[in-house]
């Protein structure tokens, strides 16, 4: 087994230019968040419990890994006008700007201006899982999200137009017998209300359509790959608009 003393002496030892080492390491966090998943399937018996503690091993891997200005959590995203989505099992949104609401323990109603991305946790990818993440992830996009001008001290900045809530499907593995191949290519909905963007499957890689064509890895390793890609697209989309609380306050106050 690596260890991280294992891991920073190879570090130590390598030539300059010689990323084989942090490949390595990479591969080693994969392999470890995989293990873990495969504990849970082997000693949790009820099929909840073992969904709730790979939701929050998945969570723990993006806490780690995203900076600060984001956060993660399991919750329903609202709008304004008391609209409100299916359960989300992890929410990647802002924690800088905009508050939670109505929290209860770990149980969190999020603004949808808020919402940067939202995952659906699964025991593995196949037709059925993927039809419901798309679905999810089409209740969170028709959420109605506000937007108002910014002051500043010269002024104020126009209304920041909404981006593309990004979504995603995470598993330990993938049903099909060619993994990401042409049975899993050909079930991803090509609706954009509905479509995932971002997925991986521990043992068999990951993929994303960010560019607006499917690209897959396969190589160990693959989880960090797709983190990074994550990362990037998240650094793209910028900071979330800003929340008009006016149209929040109507609710108390017509």
């Amino acid at each position: 087994m690596t260890t991280d003393t294992d891991t920073s002496k190879t570090a130590l030892n390598a030539p300059q230019g010689d990323v084989s080492w942090m490949r390595q390491a990479f591969e080693q966090v994969q392999s470890n968040l995989a293990a873990t998943m495969k504990l849970a399937s082997q000693s949790i018996s009820h099929g909840g419990v073992m969904g709730s503690v790979n939701e929050e091993h998945w969570a723990d891997l993006f806490r780690k890994y995203l900076p600060n200005r984001y956060d993660v959590a399991t919750g329903i995203v609202i709008d304004s006008r008391g609209n409100r989505s299916e359960q989300i099992d992890l929410v990647i949104f802002d924690r800088h700007f905009t508050p939670t609401l109505l929290d209860q323990k770990s149980h969190r109603y999020i603004p949808a201006e808020a919402v940067y991305a939202v995952f659906e946790c699964k025991p593995t990818i196949n037709k059925d899982y993927l039809d419901y993440a798309e679905k999810k992830a089409a209740s969170v996009r028709a959420m109605h999200r506000t937007s108002v001008t910014i002051a500043h001290a010269g002024g104020t900045y126009e209304p920041k137009p909404h981006f593309r809530i990004l979504a995603g499907i995470l598993a330990p593995d993938v049903s099909w017998a060619d993994g990401l191949g042409e049975a899993f290519e050909r079930n991803l909905s090509a609706d954009p209300d509905a479509m995932l963007d971002c997925g991986v499957a521990l043992d068999r890689g990951c993929f994303d359509r960010y560019e607006g064509v499917l690209s897959i890895a396969n190589e160990q390793g693959a989880l960090m790959y797709f983190l990074f890609r994550l990362l990037a697209r998240l650094q793209s989309l910028g900071t979330v608009p800003a929340i008009d609380w006016a149209a929040y306050s109507r609710i108390i106050r017509p």
